[in-house]
């Protein structure tokens, strides 16, 4: 390009491989020697390789740099001819290859100097040398691009990190570069806590060890039923299947005033209980401490001589109008009997302790636990004994039953319970597991003892469920477990108790937390700084915390465990610092332990379906289960509106509301059953789960547990026991009239 008297040329730089810039100078050398060329031999130097910049970014491509393109303008002067502008300097020699630093891979070269401009005649030969030297440099520049195809750096996959590095120069090869735009402010890399991942997972592992899988629930009932019926056969049984002598249920229509007395511990307790014949009642109470001394008394009249006092006490407080009227009564009657039957206070004995039952209030003690040790009562009638300082007193009182309180649990339920059905079952899932059901008469096969009304065809029978397979066949038992048992005083029995049981349940989520805290490699109430903790202060054990000692903790936190959905945990943290003796819990820390106590629980309620599911199979009162047709599906219905038939598509829809409701019952085909106790009462969602477990069963599923009706019967020791009362002086009535 000529712009005013000057002339201006492009100069591009190029970037060439070593060998190929050697080459290019062995050509220019003999470019140098042919007379063809003797004007260029004024040419510049070949112009040294330069240092690439830091700034220029390399590429990954081969591990070439990438070229850069530089323009600058060569002003030159006007000169005649067409050759090349002469130097005014001789050119140096032509550097050797040796004088190439091996450290940089490519040269950069001046390509308007390097092929100077000059005109090309039409009628110019092309020497040999020429075609040698291109044929030459066309060979080298194709042994080059094999090269640098070759030597191109190839990801490759490790097994351990998929991760491949691309390929740099060497380090030396440009100087390091510098952030532009610095961080404001330092900042630390986020680190993992594999520590409390490994907390979390071993957590959830040990939670999988107390699942109770559908496939365990159908192997339970089925022994769950075999052994009932083992034990209306014989005696000396896992489940003993205690005859109750008491053969009906109220109805929630029965009338009176009855009296209810329970020594189930250190205190005793007087009840009156007025039924109102609507399925409400009134109850009045009193209770008393039990002497220490009492306790341990040398003569079992010691005892019940005060409790007789007890019951004086409670009737000339609470009913001292009908105390006095008896006892003038008494006073101005000849008769030896002193005053008619009908004038006494019906009362129930509620005895928690065991006893050989040989009549409906009549038993002999077995042995005495719960700190009682008064030896000539035992293999005594404790119903006999009350009587006998009750008629010692004068009182206008009758001990007409000795009850259990799971029996009473079932005649509270049948009083109150709402609908046609009588109550089949009452159940305890509190500090204790028990149940007691109706049972057919014709089923009971081993002997009696004792008198009874065979009119009903029907009796209570006291389970004692929590003996439950002792052997261990079907029910789960990990290695907690078998800790717990080997640990507590009765090893090898009441192995079902010990798994459902509000007093087991703490201390296998105690027992487990021991075992954890055992296991370095987990950071179980454990912090290495107080900067992994949440509350940005280290994890510490009392010494004297309850986690270290047996029966240390109430069962109790498994419902707050379970009720706490909070972000942070905190209520549940909280009672593991009261209740555990752990301060500063993390929130890794209370997830773990809310993770197995969900775990404990839920096997617990699962196992508890399995006693309510094995008792309503045995007695049979779900004829036919799952036998009637179901609602249509959605689309028969659609189907129907399709054909024209609304008023069908329309009674189907119903039907499958009220089905998908629960509502699809029919009143006459429920299944009543009553429960108590802290942990059917107060554990979230314990009902739930036992019924998840009731509808697994084969025999029952979704059609036969919506039949069954769970409610809550408070009070079974008190209610329960003057409900047993009346029962007995209805039995008393039927049997004088039969006479």
């Amino acid at each position: 390009m000529k712009t005013h008297g000057t002339s201006t040329s492009t100069c591009r730089r190029i970037s060439i491989p070593p060998t190929t810039h050697f080459v290019l100078q062995a050509i220019w050398k003999a470019k140098q020697g042919s007379p063809s060329h003797a004007a260029a031999a004024a040419a510049p130097p070949l112009p040294c390789s330069r240092r690439p910049s830091a700034s220029a970014p390399h590429s990954d491509r081969g591990g070439f740099w990438p070229q850069s393109t530089t323009t600058s303008s060569l002003t030159r002067r006007r000169a005649s001819g067409s050759g090349p502008h002469k130097s005014s300097s001789p050119p140096p020699p032509p550097p050797s290859s040796n004088s190439l630093p091996a450290k940089h891979p490519t040269r950069i070269i001046d390509e308007p100097v390097f092929y100077p401009t000059h005109k090309v005649s039409s009628q110019n030969r092309i020497s040999r040398l020429h075609l040698v030297s291109f044929a030459f440099l066309a060979i080298v520049i194709i042994f080059q691009f094999i090269l640098a195809t070759n030597d191109s750096p190839k990801s490759t996959t490790s097994p351990h990190n998929s991760y491949s590095r691309p390929y740099s120069p060497s380090a030396d090869s440009f100087e390091a570069p510098t952030c532009a735009n610095p961080r404001p402010f330092y900042t630390e890399a986020p680190t993992s806590r594999p520590r409390k991942m490994a907390l979390s997972a071993e957590a959830e592992r040990i939670a999988a060890e107390f699942e109770f899988n559908d496939s365990n629930v159908n192997r339970a009932v089925l022994e769950f039923v075999a052994e009932m019926n083992e034990g209306l056969e014989k005696n000396a049984t896992y489940m003993s299947q205690i005859p109750t002598y008491v053969t009906g249920v109220p109805n929630g229509t029965e009338k009176g005033l009855y009296l209810a007395v329970d020594l189930g511990g250190t205190n005793f307790r007087v009840c009156s209980i007025n039924l109102h014949g609507d399925t409400t009642f009134s109850i009045t109470q009193s209770k008393v401490a039990i002497p220490r001394e009492l306790m341990v008394a040398n003569t079992a009249q010691e005892l019940f001589s005060f409790l007789a006092k007890q019951i004086e006490l409670f009737l000339k407080e609470h009913h001292n109008d009908h105390f006095e009227a008896s006892i003038k009564r008494r006073q101005t009657i000849s008769s030896p009997e002193g005053y008619r039957d009908e004038n006494f206070f019906r009362l129930g004995f509620t005895f928690s302790f065991p006893v050989h039952q040989v009549g409906i209030n009549k038993g002999n003690l077995i042995r005495w636990t719960k700190g009682f040790g008064i030896a000539d009562a035992v293999g005594q009638d404790v119903c006999g004994m009350l009587q006998k300082e009750i008629d010692n007193l004068k009182l206008p009182v009758k001990v007409a039953a000795l009850v259990n309180d799971t029996v009473g649990t079932l005649m509270a339920r049948s009083y109150t319970s709402p609908g046609k059905t009588s109550t089949l079952l009452g159940a305890i899932f509190g500090t204790g597991t028990n149940g007691a059901y109706v049972e057919k008469l014709s089923k009971i096969t081993k002997d009696m003892e004792g008198e009874f009304d065979s009119s009903t065809g029907l009796m209570v029978v006291n389970t004692e469920w929590g003996s439950f397979d002792n052997g261990l066949k079907v029910l789960p038992n990990t290695k907690y477990d078998e800790i717990l048992d080997k640990d507590s005083i009765n090893p090898g029995i009441q192995m079902f108790e010990k798994r459902v049981s509000g007093m087991f349940l703490g201390e296998i989520l105690r027992t487990v937390l021991v075992e954890m805290l055992k296991n370095s490699s987990i950071s179980l109430f454990r912090d290495d700084t107080s900067a992994n903790n949440d509350y940005h202060s280290t994890t510490e054990i009392k010494r004297d915390a309850a986690i270290y000692k047996q029966w240390g903790v109430d069962s109790s936190i498994l419902s707050v465990a379970e009720a706490d959905n909070s972000s942070g945990l905190k209520t549940l943290r909280q009672f593991i610092e009261k209740d555990l003796g752990v301060l500063a819990a993390s929130l890794e820390d209370a997830q773990a332990v809310k993770t197995i106590a969900h775990a404990i629980a839920v096997r617990a309620a699962r196992l508890a379906g399995v006693a309510l599911a094995g008792v309503v199979l045995q007695t049979g009162r779900l004829d036919k289960p799952g036998s009637e047709p179901g609602p249509k599906s959605a689309a028969a219905i659609a189907q129907d509106v399709k054909s024209g038939k609304l008023a069908e598509a329309a009674s189907a829809t119903a039907n499958k509301l009220a089905d998908t409701a629960g509502l699809a019952v029919n009143e006459d085909e429920i299944v009543d059953i009553g429960v108590d106790g802290s942990l059917v009462e107060f554990y979230p969602g314990f009902e739930d789960y036992m019924r998840e477990a009731i509808r697994a069963t084969e025999g029952i599923g979704a059609t036969g547990e919506r039949k069954i009706r769970i409610g809550i019967a408070k009070d079974g020791s008190g209610v329960g026991a003057a409900l047993i009362a009346l029962v007995a002086a209805q039995m008393e009535k039927s049997a004088s009239s039969t006479k």
